[in-house]
């Protein structure tokens, strides 16, 4: 049997890693609040009686309470602390405080047994009468002494009461935050987010059924650009690849993570041996895969080594503004990665300048398939690919929404109308990223994340 599952891509906030960490930049920077987390289940069964599952993976860090609590629980075990070390000063006292008692009233009798033998003094000897009325005058000072002590004591039984009191409403307070052990919580949602990255391994690609967002991560550069993530990176490569404007330029800029990223903090530069045209560029398996400035030729290069490692032409592929998205730009060639591989989608003369559709070698960059489709390039604003299937928007300003499709499984279209939010108005590049299940986009000079939400079916031990 299969279930059918509706997966939402991993959290951005997590993503860009500025759940609750301030970044200091010089460019702005939208923060993220940890409400923008996505920690939701539910589950419910079609008409057909099939279950229908909406999995949200968690955050990797500590719930948004947790500092609190965690902070409540640290004051809390202070407080215990106190209690114990004053509940053993209390009985050291006690117990010195009886003494004292008993001292006291002695030394009360010895004043007035001396009091009386100075009135009959006349019988005692002078000698022995003096030496013992000087000892009871070295004791005297004790007295008022011991009635400091006595009000000390006192103040700390007073003090033990008190932070008895204290004690009872901080546990109070922590009951009310929550039964659970934020710590035993967080080991549980861990458990739960490895059981579903097992779960997503079973996955069969997806249908595109929401897009969400977006989240700004960082404003920089001009109005047109590309920025991306290597899809086939492992999880603690998050090296970020920045290329300002469609033309004219050849500097790639590398940040070691997102957040770094955010800052501004470059770990290196490349110089490219070619200038590139449009913002269609992808990172896929540690190489950048781009055209090269007035001509349809595809070039790949390899950031480990700095050199060309292939270049090839995509034969009849318009290029310099024949056949660009609606925005120019030299947009007229397309190069993209999902699940399945590398793409190049653009349009020819001998398609009537309807889009097509190309599966590349990724070393060769020889072309291994091609799909006609039926769609004009020209009125196409950006475009694409999720698991073999191409999805175009109808624009590249406010109003967008992704209008088309086309399924290089099954060799079919359909119209489609999937809205999103162009929160900048002008859309220069939008690319699915298949190891962060998301779209990254540049919006007039706004590099922003869309959350994706894929149908995908889940395949059974019964399926065999």
């Amino acid at each position: 049997m299969a279930m059918i599952s509706n997966w939402m891509s991993q959290t951005l906030p997590s993503l860009v890693g500025l759940n609750t960490t301030k970044l200091t930049t010089s460019d702005t920077l939208t923060q993220i609040s940890p409400k923008e987390g996505w920690q939701v289940y539910s589950s419910a069964q079609d008409p057909d009686g099939r279950c229908i599952c909406t999995v949200v993976a968690p955050e990797q860090n500590l719930c948004s309470r947790d500092a609190k609590s965690r902070q409540l629980r640290q004051l809390l075990e202070k407080v215990q602390n106190m209690s114990q070390s004053i509940e053993v000063l209390n009985l050291r006292t006690q117990r010195d405080f009886q003494y004292v008692l008993k001292m006291e009233t002695q030394m009360k009798g010895l004043k007035a047994k001396f009091r009386q033998i100075e009135d009959d003094r006349k019988t005692l000897m002078t000698k022995h009468f003096q030496e013992l009325k000087e000892k009871m005058d070295e004791l005297l000072p004790l007295i008022p002494v011991l009635e400091q002590y006595k009000t000390d004591a006192k103040l700390i039984t007073q003090f033990k009461e008190e932070i008895r009191n204290l004690s009872a409403v901080l546990t109070g307070i922590q009951e009310e935050i929550g039964a659970y052990d934020y710590e035993e919580l967080h080991q549980r949602v861990l458990s739960l987010e490895t059981r579903l990255r097992d779960c997503m391994k079973k996955l069969t690609c997806g249908k595109l059924m929401k897009i969400t967002g977006p989240v700004t991560v960082k404003i920089s550069g001009t109005r047109f650009g590309a920025w991306m993530t290597d899809p086939l990176a492992s999880e603690k490569n998050n090296r970020v690849w920045y290329m300002d404007s469609y033309t004219n330029n050849k500097i790639v800029r590398e940040y070691k993570s997102m957040a770094d990223f955010v800052s501004g903090a470059e770990s290196r530069t490349y110089n490219l041996p070619f200038k590139w045209a449009g913002t269609n560029h992808v990172v896929y398996n540690g190489s950048l895969y781009f055209n090269k400035y007035q001509s349809n030729i595809i070039i790949k290069y390899n950031f480990d080594t700095g050199r060309v490692l292939a270049q090839r032409s995509l034969e009849y592929a318009g290029f310099h503004n024949v056949y660009p998205y609606t925005w120019g730009g030299f947009s007229d060639i397309d190069l993209m990665a999902d699940e399945i591989g590398l793409w190049a989608v653009y349009a020819t003369n001998q398609n009537a300048g309807n889009i097509v559709i190309s599966q590349l070698n990724q070393d060769t960059l020889e072309v291994m398939k091609s799909w006609n489709t039926g769609y004009p390039k020209r009125s196409a604003g950006e475009s694409f690919m999720i698991c073999g299937t191409l999805y175009v928007t109808n624009s590249h300003l406010t109003g967008a929404k992704v209008y088309y499709s086309y399924s290089t499984k099954t060799s079919t279209y359909e119209y489609t109308d999937i809205p999103f939010h162009n929160q900048y108005f002008h859309i220069s590049m939008l690319d699915y990223n298949a190891r962060d299940r998301a779209l990254y986009a540049w919006n007039n000079g706004h590099q922003v994340l869309f959350n994706v939400t894929l149908f995908h079916i889940i395949k059974t031990e019964d399926d065999t």
